[in-house]
């Protein structure tokens, strides 16, 4: 007679992959979000039952295979203690228990978490785009107001800076004829009952200082030349707010070498190196390009025919500075030794128990591209 308990089910919804395992009291969920693991293989490397593997990294993310995942979980011979899901770098993975999002390996037991550092000096921030517009993840949280430049619903450009001004009107000129009215909301011309017994036009120009931004457009529209304004900048209004989504973040980098006021501070939760030898690299594969989740490989431009020298040039090239050294393109290369890492230290927080230590050797060891040969849609990795 068969066992009631526990029971085991893989599902997929759309592209989330949800392995569960069902106890007599409680039920254990591990989510795989397809969309944002990028095959990086990290949780292959800590599994401590060792029941994840990696897919064909390379042909998932370009559409090429079927079941479209980058690893596969063994739910049935899955602990779900998490170890996973804390290491994952991308968030791609989640624990639940009995509906709840839960990591009792770290309430319970005790288990170091990666130490991203990752920060935004609101003072120095200027609230510009270029955090958000470089970032591979979409970890920005850009939470600022928009301004007429982005849309016509917008804030008017003038609220950016704070401004003193002055807005003066020569009564002796001034026809108060309307037209400084008409062009601006910030001023409205206001006439006195017209009287046929003197037919001559009078009244008061009246300034709301809210809703000029001193753009001297009156001034310079007026026929009577009767109306002066003087502006002087004192500083920026730093509308909203700028952060950094720690989950999502991978550390690359990306805004902090960009930011130009050097507001951002990342810390990489990686450190190791990584060699590329373009000389062994196909030409125009430019899967590890593809696959990069830190947007930190690139193919060189190709110099011109008269600046060529007698070697080969370089098919394939690596920004050390953005690398995370995840390993994604280690596992996606269909070609052997092109890439070598070798991750040296690991930024952490918290106790270093002896299983994060043994995950940690693992995690240090180094390994190269090797060609899938043995079985088609399983990706070896050869330690060196």
């Amino acid at each position: 007679m068969s066992t009631l308990f526990p029971k085991y089910s893989k599902t997929v919804d759309g592209v989330r992959v949800i392995m569960e395992q069902k106890l007599l009291q409680n039920t254990n969920t591990l989510i795989l979000n397809n969309d944002i693991c990028p095959g990086c293989g990290i949780c292959a490397e800590v599994c401590p039952e060792e029941v994840i593997t990696v897919g064909a990294v390379g042909g998932v993310q370009r559409g090429l295979v079927d079941d479209g995942a980058n690893i596969h979980v063994d739910e049935a011979n899955c602990s779900y203690c998490g170890v996973c899901v804390i290491m994952c770098p991308f968030a791609a993975l989640s624990l639940e228990i009995d509906g709840e999002k839960s990591l009792p390996i770290l309430d319970k037991e005790g288990f170091p978490t990666y130490d991203k550092g990752a920060s935004i000096d609101a003072e120095k921030c200027i609230r510009c785009t270029l955090c958000d517009d470089v970032c591979p993840r979409e970890a920005i949280n850009r939470d600022v107001p928009l301004f007429e430049g982005q849309d016509k619903e917008g804030l008017a450009k003038g609220q950016a800076v704070k401004l003193n001004l002055t807005f003066t009107v020569d009564t002796e000129k001034c026809s108060y004829c309307g037209l400084c009215g008409t062009l601006c909301e910030a001023i409205n011309v206001l006439h006195n009952p017209f009287t046929p017994e003197t037919a001559k036009v009078t009244g008061e120009v009246v300034w709301d200082e809210t809703l000029c931004d001193g753009c001297n457009v009156c001034a310079e529209a007026c026929h009577d030349e009767a109306i002066t304004i003087t502006r002087e900048a004192v500083g920026r209004s730093l509308l909203g707010e700028v952060t950094i989504l720690e989950d999502e973040c991978c550390t690359c980098k990306w805004c902090e070498i960009t930011c130009p006021t050097e507001a951002i501070t990342i810390h990489k939760i990686f450190d190791g190196e990584i060699i590329f030898h373009p000389e062994k690299c196909p030409g125009g594969c430019s899967t590890c390009v593809d696959v990069c989740p830190a947007n930190a490989i690139y193919l060189p431009v190709a110099s011109a025919a008269k600046d060529m020298k007698k070697k080969q040039e370089a098919v394939i090239g690596v920004n050390k500075d953005l690398c995370i050294f995840c390993g994604a393109c280690v596992h996606a290369c269909p070609s052997e030794d092109v890439i070598y890492l070798k991750r040296e230290s690991i930024r952490i927080k918290g106790k270093e128990t002896d299983l994060f230590n043994k995950i940690k050797a693992k995690l240090c060891e180094p390994r190269t591209s090797k060609v899938v040969e043995e079985q088609v849609g399983k990706v070896e990795l050869k330690n060196l």
